[in-house]
């Protein structure tokens, strides 16, 4: 399947979407909610239809969080690879609802295992979004005591892409919990260094400094608002800049 044209109103031609496996829950406490999934996948589909080059992150909080496994006593690298586990898990289920919509995917893993997936080879990878075909990259950086948030930065690096989207929860980057602070500021844009020096937990230290260094843009936005993937792809609609 080759790329469809590719619409100029785009500002961004290739992009890393970085999903929580939290956002995959909907409204459940645990696991996959089918038809959240499905409508994040109808989002995807509408953005590749417009020419976008998509890789996509996945993490695994919704099945299993190392740190949380770490602190219960199982031992630190051992809990973060279980953690790996469950971004393939996400990546499968997610991979599975694009086909469905029609979409040529390929899931590449950092932890080799080749009866399910492909390994990640980055030239591999960028050859796959040139086709036209949509990348998740699982596991991961294959690495214990790195977060599915660091790994973002590095495949969004290695990648070339134009920006790094994360998809949350809330509609951008606050001072403060917007769900707790009424009074919270809402932040449009930010430098790095303010996200670095005032601790605002947009991602970890790791993922943002590898994004300084490589230029490229983070931008925080609500995946639960309707089409906000497209919005944020054609630059309008409310989102958080970091740069």
């Amino acid at each position: 399947m080759l790329s469809p044209s590719f619409d100029p109103k785009i500002q961004y031609k290739r992009i890393l979407l970085k999903l929580s496996g939290e956002a995959l829950m909907g409204g459940r406490s645990y696991g996959i909610d089918l038809p959240t999934i499905e409508r994040m996948s109808q989002e995807i589909k509408d953005a590749h239809d417009m020419g976008v080059e998509i890789c996509i992150v996945v993490g695994g909080g919704n099945i299993f969080r190392g740190l949380k496994g770490a602190a219960e006593g199982i031992e630190r690298s051992t809990s973060d690879h279980m953690g790996m586990l469950a971004t393939v898990m996400n990546s499968l289920a997610l991979q599975s609802s694009l086909e469905y919509l029609g979409l040529e995917v390929r899931v590449m893993s950092a932890i080799p295992m080749h009866s399910i997936c492909e390994p990640y080879i980055r030239r591999r990878a960028v050859h796959h979004m040139e086709k036209g075909r949509i990348v998740i990259c699982a596991a991961g950086t294959g690495n214990p005591y790195f977060t599915t948030d660091s790994a973002a930065a590095l495949r969004a690096s290695e990648l070339h892409c134009h920006a790094l989207l994360k998809a949350t929860k809330v509609d951008g980057v606050y001072s403060a919990d917007p769900i707790k602070d009424k009074d919270a500021k809402f932040y449009e844009k930010l430098g790095y260094m303010d996200v670095l020096t005032q601790d605002l937990q947009v991602m970890d230290a790791a993922a943002i400094s590898l994004a300084r260094e490589s230029k490229i843009p983070i931008i925080v936005f609500s995946i639960l608002n309707h089409d906000a993937l497209i919005d944020v792809v054609r630059g309008r609609g409310k989102f958080t800049v970091v740069s």
